[in-house]
């Protein structure tokens, strides 16, 4: 993340990160001391906070805490921006159980740490505490927005599970899978902030749909990053998601593109738990020659661009700051390196 955007940004996500340190010790008070302990460490120890962010943003952009304070608007939105990151956190928690993932942010995940019990009870604590926020602070309009968006995070996880042998799986599917999981939530953020800033139908859809187009392009980059990233900034180990059979956009369009010689070798070794292991190194290659990322990222990149496009279309984006934030965050996605 470039030096202008983190100064840019710098305030809003130490006021997140406060309102977080603030509400875990308020919830500590009446919980077991060892999930307080959980919490703190899951949530606490890193994280970009681009979910809270966002909505925070969009909330600014659509009118949100004009004149002396937000207080005025009746709305803490920091406080009800972390939300968004109690339930990514949960499903991370979560995700890394099922997953089997040992690192997370560089560190033992919340399984390893603590158990697997543990990480799912700490998981479920941070969904109803989302909830409570959401509704306590956005109302039932931005708790049916918040509550269709996991519910769609969760029908993604299924529909994943159901494609997890389909070595052939499509582009369609895919992107099925990845808006469901990843995107609806970030599209929830920006929605849900124009939202409880009074904006109208109109312009909550314009920047769901810049969200929509973030979280997609995200996912994306995240799948580069799992072939092409490097581990120290990651806190992941490169190649897992090929280790795991994995059909994400690379894979799936070099499958496609491929000479039929690599393709039968990809699928091959697909089939193949040991070979998968051993054969990372070689199937970056397979899909580097059949211009599987190159592909991946011009995707990601067209999807950015209509992202934008719906960001400008808000009535009174170009007089605020906040519309140079937001468009410096979608370039972020495309230039992150973890």
């Amino acid at each position: 993340m470039g030096r202008a955007l983190k100064a840019a940004i710098a305030s809003d996500v130490a006021r997140i990160e406060q309102a977080m340190e603030d509400d875990l010790a308020l919830s500590a008070a009446e919980t077991d001391p060892l999930l307080a302990e959980i919490l703190r460490y899951g949530l606490l120890q890193g994280g970009k906070r681009i979910r809270p962010l966002l909505m925070v943003l969009c909330y600014r952009l659509c009118g949100g805490g004009k004149g002396e304070g937000e207080g005025e608007t009746g709305v803490d939105i920091h406080r009800l921006a972390i939300a968004f990151e109690y339930l990514h956190g949960a499903t991370l928690f979560h995700d890394d159980v099922i997953d089997r993932g040992l690192v997370r942010r560089g560190r033992p995940s919340v399984h390893v740490a603590y158990g697997e019990t543990a990480a799912i009870l700490a998981g479920d604590f941070l969904h109803a505490r989302a909830m409570l926020l959401i509704g306590r602070g956005g109302g039932i309009p931005a708790l049916d927005i918040f509550c269709q968006a996991t519910t769609a995070l969760v029908d993604g996880e299924f529909m994943q599970l159901h494609n997890a042998r389909n070595y052939n799986l499509s582009e369609e599917d895919y992107f099925r899978v990845i808006m469901d999981k990843t995107a609806r939530l970030i599209g929830a953020a920006c929605q849900i902030g124009a939202l409880v800033a009074g904006a109208g139908a109109g312009e909550q859809e314009a920047l769901r749909d810049y969200g929509l187009c973030l979280g997609s392009a995200f996912q994306i980059i995240d799948d580069l990053l799992d072939y092409q990233g490097d581990e120290a900034a990651t806190g992941k180990v490169v190649g897992n998601d090929f280790c795991e059979g994995k059909m994400t956009l690379p894979l799936i369009l070099a499958v496609r593109r491929a000479e039929e010689q690599d393709r039968q070798r990809l699928l091959a070794m697909l089939a193949n738990p040991e070979e998968r292991k051993d054969g990372v190194a070689q199937a970056r290659d397979l899909i580097a020659r059949a211009d599987g990322f190159a592909q991946a990222r011009h995707k990601a990149e067209g999807m950015i661009a209509d992202g934008l496009a719906r960001l400008r279309s808000v009535g009174q984006a170009r007089s605020r700051p906040e519309l140079g934030i937001l468009e410096a965050l979608a370039g972020y996605v495309l230039s992150r390196e973890k």
